[in-house]
C-alpha cells in the first residue's frame, strides 16, 4: 500500500543501499538525484490526491453498500445567496446532502447552518479560515482551526460535528496528527466536479456523470451560480438512474456527530 511510512522505509532504505555501494564502487550523484526527486515527488502527489491516503485515511466512497444510493458533498459555504438555492433543490427531489462548512462562513451566516441541519442534512468541519496557506500549518495551529469550528457549531446546534473535509483536499502529517488526536473522520470523495474550475456546465457535469455509481461521494461546492445549475442537472439524473442522494454519513454507515 502506498503510504507515507512505507515510502518513506523503501527511499531510505534505497539510500542506504547506494551509500554502501559507493564505498566499493562509485556510484554518479544522478542516482543520489534521482532517488531524492522521486522520493519528493511521491509525497507530493500523496499530499494532493487525497484518494491516495497517502498521510492520512479518508473515507472516499462506499462501494460495498447494498442500496442504490450517493452522497452529494458540498463544501465551502454556507453562502448567502447559493446555499438557499441548493437547499431548495435537494428539498424538490427529495435529496440529502452533506455540507462541510468553513468557520468564518458559520459566522457570518449562522442561520444558514441551523436551516442546513433542520432541513435532515449533515454538516461537517471544514476549517475555520479555509487559508490558501493551511497546508503549511503545524498540527497545534491544525487543531486550533478544527476546535474553533467545532465550538462555534456546538455553540449554536448543541452538535459536536465528527466529520472532517481536508481544505483543498489536502492532506500531510501535521494535518494527518490532528486529526487523529481530535478523532475525526476524515472524508473524501471519488467524483470530483472541479465544478470551481473554468469548465462549463456542460463539462462538470458530464465529469461527474461520467464517474458517478452506486456508493460514490460526490464533491460539489455551494458557492456559486454554476454550481447550483449543475446540482439541478445532476438531481435529474440520479433521479432517472434511480439513485438515491443520501447524507455522507448514512451511506459510509457512521456517525456525524459525537
Amino acid at each position: 500500500m502506498l503510504k507515507r511510512k512505507n515510502v518513506n522505509t523503501i527511499f531510505l532504505l534505497g539510500l542506504i543501499v547506494l551509500l554502501a555501494i559507493s564505498i566499493f564502487i562509485p556510484i554518479p550523484r544522478i542516482l543520489f538525484a534521482l532517488l531524492a526527486i522521486s522520493w519528493f515527488l511521491l509525497t507530493l502527489c500523496g499530499s494532493f490526491f487525497i484518494r491516495w491516503n497517502y498521510h492520512l485515511d479518508s473515507l472516499n466512497s462506499n462501494r460495498e453498500i447494498a442500496e442504490s444510493q450517493v452522497a452529494i458533498t458540498f463544501d465551502d459555504g454556507p453562502h448567502p445567496e447559493h446555499t438557499p438555492k441548493v437547499l431548495s433543490l435537494l428539498k424538490r427531489y427529495n435529496a440529502k446532502g452533506t455540507f462541510f462548512c468553513i468557520g468564518k462562513n458559520i459566522e457570518k451566516h449562522p442561520e444558514l447552518l441551523k436551516e442546513i441541519i433542520r432541513q435532515g442534512h449533515s454538516i461537517g468541519n471544514h476549517t475555520f479560515s479555509h487559508a490558501n496557506t493551511f497546508g503549511f500549518f503545524g498540527t497545534s495551529k491544525v487543531m486550533q482551526e478544527l476546535n474553533r469550528t467545532n465550538e462555534l457549531v456546538e455553540n449554536l446546534t448543541g452538535l459536536k460535528m465528527a466529520l472532517y473535509r481536508p481544505a483543498f483536499g489536502v492532506t500531510n502529517p501535521s494535518i494527518a496528527r490532528a486529526v487523529k488526536n481530535l478523532e475525526f473522520n476524515s472524508i473524501g470523495w471519488n467524483v470530483r466536479s472541479l465544478d470551481t474550475t473554468f469548465r462549463n456546465e456542460n463539462q462538470v457535469l458530464k465529469r461527474i456523470t461520467s464517474k458517478t455509481e452506486k456508493g460514490s461521494i460526490i464533491l460539489l461546492h455551494d458557492t456559486s451560480a454554476k454550481s447550483v445549475v449543475v446540482l439541478e442537472r445532476l438531481l435529474v439524473f440520479l433521479e432517472n438512474r434511480k439513485l438515491e442522494s443520501v447524507t455522507v454519513d448514512q451511506l459510509l454507515q457512521i456517525r456525524a456527530y459525537v
